[in-house]
């Protein structure tokens, strides 16, 4: 099983780093080995948060999130990303671009570095709504109840996540302008790139979002009406063609996945320039990194991990929390992406603690582990 599912992550490092030593030596291949730590580091939540949605899909979804979406994660995330984000903001072509990225490796880091700003509010506000959206429902487990119960009944006020996600874009993009008005005007329409980036990172959850909500509700709706029509077909005896269902459903749903990835990516992506800026051995490092994460997200669907370890979701969308709020905060200032990697670290490490309390509780009190809010205490 471990072999199947880590079979071509395992494949991936080898040549991966065999890649690296014949490019760079022992060197760049102990570069590829820190960028792939990295990345795992950072996406570990990712992996948790894909395999909530991922377990909904089917087996030929899975495969397509494996091959198609890793495409997508390595060369377009990790490798053509950095490319554009040069491209838009120097306005050269692409070609000169990649140009740029092999003979100035200075200045092609200095214009993503420049570049952070915008990168930055789109994926902290993309991140930020995940967070509320999850924070503000209803559940029947709870993990910080004295947090969650609180603010489930917040949630029942419409489009209160909205509301809060503004605000916050608000007050980080007012803080930007302060600080260019304190420095003389320097930078004036960087308030300005925060604000715009940031609705359209809203508008990209927005639309994404409302879109696989809609069409995985038709889904559950056509798979309801098909159970029916079995039960009914089986009383009476006839035979009843079974309901042909949509694969819109899972189409968004994989869309929603890529968009997740792409916004979890933006902070390994500008972190890794703190080891290098040398595109190859950063495609390379975080390429093997996210390779890993897209494995461990279909382990953890196939070994129903999440339904055993019922708080990992809450730990995982806590840390999506914390890294949209350091993303807003690093459009000012700058947090060691050491800190950012353990936050997400320690948050799953904690929910993982308190799943094992909460199963050794219910096995010692004869329980069914069905999660209920009046079985056992929860949170740490």
């Amino acid at each position: 099983m471990l072999l199947k599912t880590f079979g071509w992550s395992f494949a991936v490092t080898a040549l991966g780093l065999v890649a690296a030593v014949i490019y760079g030596g022992w060197e760049a291949f102990g570069v590829v080995a820190i960028l792939s730590v990295l990345e795992i580091s950072l996406s570990f939540d990712n992996a948790v948060v894909n395999a909530g949605i991922l377990k909904k899909m089917n087996a030929f979804w899975q495969k397509i999130f494996l091959t198609v979406g890793v495409l997508i994660a390595v060369f377009g995330m990790r490798l053509v990303f950095p490319v554009v984000i040069v491209a838009i903001t120097a306005k050269i072509g692409p070609i000169e671009a990649v140009d740029l990225s092999f003979n100035q490796p200075d200045r092609y880091q200095q214009l993503v570095t420049d570049a952070h700003p915008a990168i930055a509010a789109f994926g902290g506000m993309f991140l930020l709504m995940i967070f509320l959206d999850f924070i503000f429902e209803d559940r029947d487990i709870q993990w910080l109840r004295w947090i969650e119960r609180p603010l489930a009944k917040l949630g029942k006020v419409d489009m209160l996540s909205v509301c809060i996600a503004l605000i916050v874009l608000l007050v980080s993009a007012m803080t930007v302008a302060t600080q260019a008005h304190q420095h003389g005007g320097a930078h004036a329409d960087k308030a300005e790139t925060v604000l715009l980036a940031g609705v359209a990172g809203l508008i990209t959850y927005l639309i994404v979002g409302g879109l696989s909500g809609y069409f995985e509700n038709k889904l559950e709706e056509d798979e309801e009406r098909e159970h029916e029509a079995e039960e009914e077909a089986r009383k009476t005896g006839k035979k009843v063609s079974a309901v042909a269902l949509s694969g819109k459903a899972a189409f968004f749903m994989f869309l929603y996945l890529e968009v997740l990835d792409a916004s979890f990516s933006f902070d390994g992506v500008i972190g890794a320039f703190a080891i290098t800026n040398e595109i190859v051995l950063m495609a390379l490092g975080l390429g093997i990194g996210a390779m890993y994460v897209r494995s461990l997200t279909v382990y953890l669907v196939r070994q129903g991990t999440l339904d055993d370890y019922v708080y990992l979701e809450h730990g995982a969308h806590y840390a999506i929390g914390a890294l949209a709020v350091i993303l807003l905060v690093t459009i000012q200032y700058q947090i060691n992406e050491i800190i950012t990697g353990l936050v997400g670290v320690v948050l799953i490490g904690l929910s993982f603690w308190s799943s094992v309390r909460r199963n050794k509780a219910m096995e010692a009190g004869g329980g069914d582990n069905s999660g209920s809010k009046a079985e056992v205490p929860s949170g740490v």
